[in-house]
């Protein structure tokens, strides 16, 4: 989203320093109820300071989406819908088509066997790819 700014190191370091104050606030106010009377709490919190932040790295390139933006939104829409689906309700029965069962069971032997042969090069060749657009090295 354009006009969004991340937070900087000092904003993340100021909000988790605010935090970290309530919370010892909060236990100096009320001790909690398992601990004994005479007893000291104990000081098990860390304190971060400027010292502790990492630099923050520079961002990776990984280059252009591989899809755009709207298939991506459409893709989740999609799958969001088939989620609400699936939890909801079990899906009815199919029609018996004796047909469609015939095809489809002489069909998966063939579709098994192109798929043992095909597939793991197709997956290898985009791994390939990718490696070389994310890496900039060929393999």
């Amino acid at each position: 989203m354009a006009g969004v700014r991340e937070p900087s190191m000092e904003d993340i370091l100021a909000s988790i320093k605010r935090v970290i104050a309530e919370e010892k606030e909060i236990r100096a106010a009320a001790p909690p109820p398992y601990a004994e009377a005479d007893s000291e709490p104990a000081d098990d919190v860390l304190e971060l300071d400027e010292s502790m932040a990492a630099e923050p790295e520079a961002p990776v390139d990984l280059g252009p989406p591989l899809m755009e933006e709207e298939v991506a939104d459409s893709s989740r829409e999609r799958l969001a819908t088939l989620a609400t689906v699936a939890a909801n309700a079990p899906p009815p029965a199919p029609p018996v088509n004796p047909l469609e069962d015939l095809v489809r069971e002489m069909l998966r032997p063939i579709l098994k066997q192109w798929l043992d042969e095909h597939l793991p090069k197709i997956v290898d060749e985009h791994v390939k790819r990718e490696i070389h657009r994310i890496t900039g090295q060929p393999l």
